[in-house]
């Protein structure tokens, strides 16, 4: 009631002043156009509580799991794997790894620059993949011809900043390499020693070099006796022939010696006792340094292969059947 008299109040004190400042005759216009000041509603409970529901939660309020054991000794294990590019390494530009089966090799590469990973000549290329191939540019091609033609992988990032792995198949070996991309340091090229098939190699050479070798110094071809009869199995180690110098007697065998199992040697005396004999393998040859009139070279368990070897002169009463 009160706010009724003090608008009615409100209303008499302003007429006065609306008859002095308006005509009779003319009506006042009001734009209807004028846009309103816009008077803030605060939201009402119910739109709040449905705000706060609907909002999702904060990334601070989120909790990554923690990465399980298996997890940790995977990254464990591929840190340990992996070999970095080492100065002392170098040819060059060409950093040279030394292969070992199962290694991670780390690679460095940046956009605009083409990295280039030799395989071993010879090497037939197999499969090549990579993590990442819509970021980055993998081809392989060729060079050398024969004997000589060698593979090159080569990688190419887009940008900066990324990470791949690039897994390389041939009929020799696997590479595993992790791939870097930076803003401009790249690795011209890299390639690999194969410690392993240079054993290998070493090997063979002293083998070789073995078998070229003598079977004896100071032999005189007038004083060698090759009166022996090889007799009994034929196995593919069968010896070629047998002769003496007088003081040794040497055994004489095939190139397959050497690929197979080697039979031992077994003298038999003139009651048919069999006893081994010390000899020692020089090439293809057994060297025995005594002589012997009857011996024997046996290999096998249930079905065994026996070689007679007998001197010339040798009595058949020494002789024992080959079986």
């Amino acid at each position: 009631m009160k706010s009724v008299i003090v608008v009615a109040t409100a209303l008499a004190v302003a007429t006065p002043a609306l008859a002095q400042t308006v005509e009779p005759s003319k009506t006042p216009v009001v734009d209807s156009s004028a846009a309103l000041p816009a008077v803030p509603v605060a939201p009402s409970s119910t739109e709040t509580a449905q705000a706060t529901v609907s909002s999702p939660p904060s990334p601070r309020a989120r909790r990554r799991s923690p990465p399980s054991p298996a997890e940790l000794r995977v990254r464990a294990a591929n840190r340990t794997a992996t070999v970095e590019p080492a100065a002392d390494g170098y040819r060059n530009a060409m950093q040279v790894y030394p292969y070992s089966d199962g290694a991670i090799y780390h690679v460095l590469t940046a956009p605009g620059q083409v990295t280039d990973i030799a395989l071993q000549p010879g090497e037939a290329l197999g499969a090549v993949a990579a993590g990442d191939t819509v970021r980055w540019v993998i081809g392989d091609t060729t060079s050398g011809s024969g004997d000589t033609k060698r593979t090159h992988v080569l990688v190419k990032p887009f940008t900066a900043g990324l990470a791949t792995n690039l897994v390389i198949t041939t009929a020799r070996r696997t590479y595993h390499l992790a791939l870097t991309s930076t803003g401009q340091t790249a690795m011209a090229a890299l390639s690999w020693t194969y410690p392993q098939d240079e054993l290998i190699a070493l090997k063979a050479a002293a083998g070789e070099a073995r078998a070229a070798q003598p079977v004896a110094s100071g032999l005189q071809v007038e004083r060698l006796n090759f009166g022996y009869v090889i007799s009994g199995d034929k196995p593919a180690w069968r010896p070629l022939r047998a002769f003496d110098d007088g003081r040794q007697t040497f055994i004489e065998f095939p190139e397959s010696l050497g690929v197979g199992e080697a039979p031992p040697l077994f003298l038999v005396d003139a009651k048919g006792t069999a006893s081994l004999v010390n000899y020692r393998v020089q090439g293809r040859y057994y060297v025995v340094d005594r002589l012997f009139d009857a011996a024997e070279l046996r290999l096998g368990l249930k079905h065994q292969d026996i070689v007679r070897i007998t001197r010339a002169g040798d009595t058949g009463k020494r002789r024992r059947s080959a079986s």
